[in-house]
Order: structure tokens, then sequence, then C-alpha cells
């Protein structure tokens, strides 16, 4: 790990890259229109972006149209495809302090996790995926007689992939990793919040050896290139992580145009379910990480704690302990525990999911925006307490460092709490009992539920969601389903 002022050099000396890449190389937006792409720890804007809109994303689809066609991609062999893979995971290593310099510019998170978490974690994901390219087998039907029926994977097309600004390098590699490894083209579409690694992620991809075309990326605001990318005819697919109210307009964009298929990763409220026969220390830890990791933007942080009664006042005071300690600072320094939020406009936001938590319950610790260095964007780590059913801050997704605090007295009673949601994205729950461990589980209805940990997540098994936290799976073998269609080849000889 470097130091603060090693950071501070290298962060001035970075050459941005700003302009649309299609068709293997940069070019301004056809309107000629920039956005201001701001530092949300400083509030200075960082550099001007081009901002796509649907003349772009047109270009961006035949760019990738075309290089689906002609195979120039998806005409490689399986392991073709994984060594190009695999070049762009090394070079993403290579780069990792640029990289992690550039999420963390973008989006006021600590370099300490960028560099360590981040980066690190995108190219184990190519890398993975890359190596599960060439070891998924098609099939041959039990027909009998003199016929074959083969089940193939076919890759669909053109994928348009749009993702969030908490996450921006990882949320690009879990979509493009299975899209690409699998054969198709892409458009992608980063946050208009956190555009830059996206765009030298596109570079470092053809300096890997993936063909012109492949691989687009078009910059701009969800109401223009999102949406053109969800309504154009020529996508075949449109994958999404971002929040439930969006991923429903997808949903109706593929309704209005081709009926494309449309994959959602959404919003999120997770309950952390903690019983009195748990290692309490530790559960306090991981309580505190999974709500205040990344500044609480995380679509599965577990943003509800459900303790039971009897330990009430012991969890609340571990808590507050534990968020008391949390270092706010400037994202650069890698003591700093905790950035900013994304901008100032989302700061405002979750400082009004404040306000009316204060009116609601208890406030235990934290509860208001502040400013360091002339950046108003930064939010407390804050905890409320005696947080009764149905208040705001137990039910809507706020994205922000805020825990709300609820208790119960049995099992039945901590199931309805927890799955009185509309989001069913994950879960924790915290015990020594195996058996009640595994029957919460069976009850929960979420994608994922972390035993004596939180947010557990691996390259191995699937993340997603259940209501409408969305659905198709991120990760794993099983992601490949969303990037490929089954085609059945029938011989008779």
């Amino acid at each position: 790990m470097q130091s603060l002022e090693e950071y501070t050099s290298k962060a001035k000396n970075i050459d941005f890259c700003t302009e649309c890449w299609i068709d293997g190389r940069f070019v301004p937006s056809r309107s000629g229109e920039t956005f201001s792409n701001i530092n949300p720890a400083t509030g200075k804007k960082l550099c001007d972006v081009a901002k796509g809109n649907s003349s772009d994303i047109n270009a961006a689809v035949k760019a990738a149209r075309t290089a689906f066609e002609d195979g120039r991609w998806s005409g490689k062999t399986p392991s073709e495809r994984k060594e190009v893979i695999l070049n762009l995971a090394k070079l993403i290593r290579e780069n990792v302090t640029e990289m992690a310099l550039l999420d963390t510019l973008d989006m006021g998170k600590p370099i300490s996790e960028t560099v360590n978490v981040d980066v690190p974690g995108s190219a184990f994901f190519f890398q993975w995926h890359a190596e599960a390219a060439d070891k998924i087998y098609d099939e041959i039907a039990p027909t009998g007689g003199r016929d074959i029926a083969m089940i193939r994977r076919s890759p669909l097309g053109v994928v348009g992939a749009v993702v969030p600004w908490n996450f921006p390098l990882d949320m690009a590699t879990w979509k493009l990793a299975p899209a690409l490894v699998t054969g198709n083209s892409v458009v992608l579409k980063p946050a208009e919040q956190s555009p830059l690694s996206a765009l030298r992620l596109a570079v470092l991809a053809k300096e890997a050896g993936l063909p012109d075309g492949v691989l687009n990326v078009v910059p701009g605001f969800g109401e223009d290139a999102g949406q053109a990318l969800g309504r154009h005819m020529d996508v075949d697919c449109l994958v999404f992580t971002g929040s439930t109210a969006v991923g429903k307009l997808f949903q109706k964009y593929a309704g209005e145009s081709n009926m494309k298929q449309v994959w959602l990763e959404t919003g999120g409220k997770s309950p952390n379910i903690i019983f009195p026969d748990a290692d309490l220390e530790k559960a306090a830890d991981m309580a505190a990480f999974g709500i205040f990791f990344n500044q609480g933007e995380v679509c599965s942080a577990n943003s509800r704690l459900l303790v039971h009664s009897s330990i009430k006042d012991e969890m609340v005071g571990k808590l507050r302990e534990r968020a008391e300690k949390i270092k706010q600072g400037n994202p650069l320094d890698p003591a700093t525990t905790m950035g900013a939020m994304v901008d100032v406009n989302h700061a405002k936001k979750v400082e009004e999911f404040l306000n009316v938590g204060k009116a609601e319950a208890k406030l235990i610790t934290g509860g208001d925006r502040f400013s360091i260095n002339d950046s108003d964007a930064f939010i407390q780590p804050t905890i409320f307490a005696d947080v009764p059913e149905g208040a705001t801050i137990a039910r809507y997704e706020i994205f922000g460092p805020v825990l709300a605090i609820q208790t119960f007295d049995t099992e039945d009673e901590a199931i309805e709490m927890a799955n009185k949601s509309v989001y069913g994205l994950a879960a924790s729950v915290w015990t020594s009992d195996l058996a009640r461990a595994m029957d919460l589980s069976d009850k929960l209805h979420v994608g994922t539920v972390s035993v004596n940990t939180v947010d557990a997540l691996s390259a191995m098994t699937p993340f997603g969601g259940m209501k409408q936290s969305g659905f198709g799976r991120d990760l794993s073998i099983h992601s490949f389903d969303k990037y490929t269609a089954l085609k059945t080849i029938w011989v008779k000889y």
C-alpha cells in the first residue's frame, strides 16, 4: 500500500479516457456534447466526458452486430476466447493502481478498498470465467435409433449492459466476463457518475487481443443512452444492475421494442438476524461491515438488523462502538475507512432519510451530512434503534451507511419480519444452532443466505435476487445462462 502523497501524485498524472469507445477507437459523441465528471470527495471537476445519446448507441450497436455476424469473436473457439480474457485479467493486475485510482476518484470510495478488493476482484472474475470457457459441455439427448439430437449453447448476439456506480469496475466485469467468454458482442453503458474505469478497461481489452467492435463503451445518461440501449431493436439481451425503478423501465422498453431478454439485479433491504446463541463479538464486527462497507452503497447491504430482544441493548452498544471508530476522510488516504457518497445529490437523498429516521426511531449515533475538504457529500455512519414496524427507514433502500435495528422474540417472528419486504436479494443469520440456521435459510425469500457471516460472495456461487430485487444470476457457471440460448440440432442418418 502506498502513501497518501504517492496516490495524490499519481492521481494528478492520470490521462483520463473521456470519449466513446466504438469499434476499437475513441470518438467524440455524435452531438459533440460532454458532461462534467466530478470527484465527490472534493467537489471538483475531474474531466469532461462525452455525453452519448441514441446516435452513439446506434453506432455502437452497429459495430457490435457487425463484429458478431462476421465471426471475428463469436467464431473463435472457447479456448481462443479464454486466452484473450486471461490476457485481460493479467493487464488489469498490471494496472491495479491506475484502475483503483479511477474508481476512487470517480465515486469517492477509499483507495484501500479499490486497491485491495475491487480491482483484484475484477481481474479474478475475468480469469475465473475465462477458465470456464472450454469446460462447459454441450449435450446429446437420448433419442435412440438413427437420430442424434444435439443440444448446444449459442451466444445471443449483441448484449447491452447498463451498470451502476457503486462498484464501477467490478459490476462491469460481472456482466462482461460471461458475455464475452460465450462469444457475444457488448455495448456497455457505465453510470454517468463513474465512467472512467470502464473506458480504460476497453483499451486494456483491445491490448489483450479483443477484436474491434466486440466491446463498445458509451458514457452518457440513463434517460438518453440507457433508454436508447433498452429500446434498441438490434440488441438481443439487456443486463442491468441498479435501482428497482429503472429495472422496471427496462422491462417496459423491451416490451415496447423487440422483446429482448432482460436480466435484472436491482434493489435490496437485506435483513441480518442475530440470535442470543451467536458469537456476538463476531456478529457485531460483521454487522458493522455489512452496513458501512463502501459507505453503505451496496445493493445487498445488511441494512436491517433484526436482533433478539434479550441481547438488543448489548448489540446496540457493540455496534455504536464500532461505528464511532470508523475513520472518514480523504479517500486517497490509505487510513480512511469510509469515503464520500457518490455525489452531493445522493448525499442529500440519504440525508432526507436521516431526517425521517430521527422522527421515526431512536438515533444511536451519527445522523448527519457533513463536509470534508469543501465537499459536503459525506454522511456519518448512522444507527437507529427502536425502529417500529413499517417505518420508512426499515422499508426503503437508502443506499447509505444507515442501519435500522428492530427486535424479535421468536423464530417465526424473525422470519415474518425478514420477509416483509418487496426485496429479496440477501439475508444473514447468526446462530450456533445448525438446524435453526438451515430451517431459516429455507424460509427466507432471498437469493443468498449467509450463515454466521454477511454478504457471502464467490465467483463459484450465483448472485441475484427474488421479488423486486430482480431475476437471473451473476457469477458462477449459472451466469452463462443469461448470455446463451439452447439450440437443438437434430440429425437423422
